[in-house]
């Protein structure tokens, strides 16, 4: 697994969110990491919210896996306020389709405020893709990575919108699949960087319960493993 693109950062364990998603979105995983889309068939758009809201004083990474069943008008990750919707029974690119949300489709275009732009190749048909995605809360940015490699910054002014952004997933296809592969975030505390090092030494979970901690630390430790 590739490491994060900027220094001093550690785990950020959060899932989609069961109670903030369309009902064409059905999750699977320890911590709902997976996100399947129209199980049946597709009449629409439709997307799930992350679980946690961005500190903007701080930077997020993470990545997510697109499966090789790519097609349709639009699957898209990017970010979004609690405003932006997640279920339209009509197929539109639904990040960047107001002021309330940003986004990367499959086909290559990065949209915001119903405004698209050629921004990469369109994903490949045949392989899986992962997309990384960076969230840089005091420069007010948003940068892309394809397959681990940079496409550069997307978006400027992010900051500017007052309310809270989380990332978004979101497709207009019949049976297709988004996944977490790594989440992480800038330290915020001392206690996250002590923590993040127990845990990367720890090989197996069983094994926090033997280390000479207080149970609410060896709690800690287990959520981030």
């Amino acid at each position: 697994m590739a490491s994060c693109p900027f220094p001093n950062s550690c785990r950020d364990n959060w899932g989609w969110n069961p109670n903030d998603k369309s009902h064409e979105v059905c999750l699977s995983g320890r911590r709902n990491e997976t996100a399947l889309f129209h199980p049946n068939w597709s009449i629409g758009a439709a997307g799930v919210r992350g679980t946690r809201p961005f500190l903007r004083g701080h930077r997020y990474y993470w990545e997510v896996a697109v499966s090789p069943r790519v097609y349709g008008t639009s699957m898209m990750v990017g970010v979004g306020s609690r405003k932006a919707r997640l279920h339209v029974d009509s197929f539109v690119n639904l990040l960047g389709e107001d002021r309330e949300s940003w986004g990367l489709s499959h086909k290559g275009t990065i949209w915001h405020g119903g405004n698209s732009v050629v921004f990469t190749s369109p994903f490949s048909e045949d392989a899986p893709t992962i997309v990384g995605i960076l969230f840089d809360g005091p420069k007010g940015t948003l940068t892309f990575y394809k397959d681990r490699l940079l496409l550069g910054e997307a978006f400027k002014g992010i900051n500017e919108l007052e309310d809270e952004l989380y990332p978004i997933v979101c497709s207009t296809a019949a049976k297709t699949e988004m996944s977490l592969v790594q989440t992480r975030r800038t330290f915020t505390s001392l206690f996250d960087r002590c923590r993040d090092i127990i845990s990367s030494c720890v090989a197996e979970m069983d094994r926090v319960h033997t280390l000479p901690l207080p149970k609410a630390l060896k709690r800690c430790i287990m959520d981030s493993m």
